[in-house]
């Protein structure tokens, strides 16, 4: 791991940061994480050691004079709904964007602005970052696209991956890679190639992904987030090089060990990995598709990230193609084709009509229907015959009145049943209208534009996460409540109206 001297974990405070994640003095387990310490650690320590055998020793008061609660500072923000709602987005961009200047405490210094989703996410998050420079390019703000994209790459080049955000406590682990398509999209403001004056990031962000691929000799072996799949072809799954509970959800990932009866460190980093995914939690990473303690993430080839990353590996291909390196090009056109066999071969259900994960450890596809199986549509994987059949089973199964639902399923967690997000909205719409199903993508776009807009009328608030099953109830589930701001949710909305 990269260190850096201006920023910590606060984990690194030893026995305060556990009583303080353990004793829910608050609601919140990540607004610990968020403080900027007002004084030296040790300072702050030795003062926590002694005054805390006081008889009248306040935890929650000793924190607010010992650091500065950012995260609660941040959100202070009024909106007015009379406004039209686009004009209500143009002018969140400011109130989202964050200054370089603003370091401190567990926040990773970037060397340019960018924007955060908003609520209790006070960083930049990767995937995330994507959807909302949707909307960015709608507004014309392609200067703030490129600040983006530069701050993405300084990350990959300081620390050799992307973090899930511009936090210390995010650095081991990674989310879904969006890089690529983030250059694509600030290539439609350039006349120079982006890709290869971004190759080396996007090849060292590759190479994270696949460490260790040459080490593993036998088929369904797994290294970190590579595993060896049928006929040579490399796969990849979600990890964490962590094993230990998320400090951001101590408590939370401790109680769910506890309860799990399996060994604790397995279960923290199948936690850690389904965060990697974005997809915390889901259904998707469950052996029984119901309970948390049930989770086995890094057993499960995802179909999502699979499908990143042989984007990646085409873009890779290309840019040597270009660049006329015949080997590398000869090379990344395989693993490409490869990987694409293997996610036909392995994730195509033909029975159910739907693309699924595939669990290697029992080599067998996953139960749970996702809007995941949507990526070979957005990526051009899929065959027309499936598309087809897709278009159908989406319409079917996850098409509601305020949009796609995320899975069939309701377990509670906020990436099933009921709730819709707007990322996985914009793939599908995408997807299909890629292969032409233009009037299923019009229904979706309308009925999740309706949503956003009946939700906003009411509340003023832009939401990261909403109900589509029943639109007169908000979106819910997970570890936190639904947040307003929202990144993602602005910039698809902008892109879905523009998108005529």
């Amino acid at each position: 791991m990269n260190t850096h001297a201006e920023y910590l974990e606060l984990s690194a405070f030893e026995e305060l940061f556990e009583d303080v994640q353990l004793s829910g003095i608050f609601p919140d387990s990540k607004t610990f994480n968020d403080c900027v310490p007002r004084f030296e650690k040790d300072h702050i320590l030795n003062a926590y050691r002694e005054q805390k055998l006081f008889l009248r020793f306040d935890l929650k008061e000793f924190i607010e004079h010992n650091f500065i609660l950012t995260t609660q500072k941040a959100t202070e923000y009024t909106s007015d709904s009379a406004k039209p709602i686009e004009q209500h987005i143009d002018g969140l961009w400011a109130v989202l964007t964050r200054q370089p200047d603003q370091v401190g405490g567990s926040l990773i210094p970037l060397p340019y602005p960018y924007i955060v989703p908003g609520g209790r996410f006070q960083e930049i998050y990767y995937w995330d970052s994507y959807f909302t420079m949707l909307g960015l390019s709608v507004s014309g703000r392609f200067d703030l696209i490129e600040n983006m994209v530069d701050n993405f790459s300084f990350l990959i080049k300081t620390l050799g991956h992307i973090p899930n955000g511009n936090r210390a406590y995010y650095i081991s682990r990674s989310q879904p890679p969006f890089f690529t398509l983030m250059v694509e999209l600030l290539q439609e403001d350039s006349n120079h190639d982006l890709y290869l004056k971004y190759l080396s990031s996007i090849e060292k962000e590759y190479n994270f992904w696949m460490s260790g691929f040459d080490s593993l000799e036998n088929e369904w072996q797994a290294h970190r987030r590579v595993v060896k799949g049928p006929k040579g072809a490399l796969l990849n799954r979600y990890y964490d090089d962590r094993d230990t509970p998320r400090p951001e959800a101590y408590k939370e990932d401790i109680e769910i060990a506890h309860a799990s009866l399996r060994k604790s460190s397995e279960v923290y980093r199948d936690l850690r990995a389904a965060a990697e995914s974005g997809w915390d939690f889901s259904s998707r990473w469950l052996a029984d598709g119901k309970h948390l303690e049930q989770i086995i993430t890094t057993q499960i080839i995802p179909i999502d990230l699979n499908c990143l990353l042989y984007h990646i590996e085409t873009i890779l291909e290309q840019s040597y193609q270009k660049l006329g390196d015949v080997e590398q090009q000869e090379k990344y056109a395989i693993r490409a084709q490869k990987r694409k066999n293997a996610i036909l071969e392995l994730c195509w259900n033909q029975e159910k009509q739907l693309f699924f994960d595939y669990n290697f450890y029992q080599q067998t596809q996953t139960q749970v229907e996702s809007l995941a199986s949507a990526f070979p549509l957005f990526f051009k994987i899929a065959t027309k015959d499936q598309a087809s059949a897709m278009a159908l089973s989406l319409e079917i199964k996850f098409l509601k009145d305020g949009g796609l639902v995320t899975t069939t399923l309701h377990t509670g967690q906020q990436w099933d049943s009921p709730n819709g997000w707007a990322p996985l909205q914009w793939i599908v719409y995408k997807g299909l209208k890629l292969y032409k199903h233009d009037a299923l993508a019009l229904k979706i776009r309308e009925s999740w534009l309706e949503t956003n807009q009946k939700v906003y009328t009411q509340t003023g608030k832009m939401t990261e996460k909403y109900n589509v099953v029943n639109t007169t109830l908000h979106g819910g589930g997970g570890e936190y409540p639904n947040q307003d701001g929202f990144g993602w949710t602005n910039g698809v909305f902008l892109k879905l109206l523009s998108d005529i």
